[in-house]
């Protein structure tokens, strides 16, 4: 079994459900008390916050790819960031080692192919929703992207930080984003990306079943795993 570096920390609540999953996986295909060979680097999220907030991605570059270098340095074969949002700096941390990066958009954009979907929608941070960084990379891979309007974006923005990375999971906020998902289904959408890896904590396909969706940390964390068990 290979082992999985986790860049974590941003946020705390998705790096813990990332562990969790990870471990899950692993059981779940070995049996017995198999789990999976795990190494996290777990940053100080008002580093993250700080970055996101005043546009310092340069700041968040030099930061990731040192601890990037930590994993490598701790046995990691392969590493993954449990944020989004996060990868826009992605090409620049990765360069800092040598070890494959499992990047969070080519697993997610292979389920939505596979499902034979092509435009569907994005929820996330405001920097995953208003910027091309990662809606580029989908379009690479065959996946067109629909956001909410502006006015919607600030306010799951809003959730994202100050309730769901402090672990408050509230009725109000998933009342929200259950409307954002209808929204876009009736713009067109054919299914959703929960493009934050806190938002997965808040809803899940049970909520609204007639509209698929595309959990970012599943994907990510089944991608990890088969790399991991070869």
């Amino acid at each position: 079994m290979k082992r999985i570096g986790i860049l974590g920390g941003s946020s705390d609540q998705a790096t813990a459900e990332y562990y969790r999953r990870l471990n899950t996986a692993v059981n779940c295909r070995l049996g017995g008390f198999h789990t999976a060979e795990l190494v996290i680097s777990s940053m100080d999220f008002a580093l993250a916050e700080g970055w996101v907030r005043s546009g310092d991605w340069d700041a968040a570059a030099q930061y990731l790819a040192g601890r990037a270098q930590a994993l490598e340095r701790a046995g990691a074969d392969v590493f993954l960031c449990v944020s989004n949002t996060l990868h826009r700096v992605a090409d620049r941390y990765t360069a800092a080692v040598s070890i494959p990066f499992l990047h969070i958009v080519d697993p997610t954009a292979r389920a939505i192919r596979a499902a034979g979907f092509s435009r569907v929608g994005l929820l996330g941070t405001l920097p995953v929703m208003s910027t091309d960084y990662l809606k580029r990379r989908y379009r690479d891979l065959g996946v067109e992207l629909v956001v909410p309007p502006p006015p919607v974006q600030t306010e799951l923005d809003r959730i994202i930080f100050e309730e769901l990375c402090r672990g408050r999971f509230l009725p109000p906020a998933k009342d929200y984003y259950l409307a954002a998902i209808d929204a876009l289904a009736a713009d067109g959408a054919e299914g959703v990306i929960l493009g934050c890896t806190e938002i997965p904590l808040l809803v899940a396909q049970a909520d609204r079943p007639a509209v698929p969706m595309f959990d970012t940390v599943e994907l990510h964390v089944g991608a990890a795993v088969d790399f991991a068990l070869g």
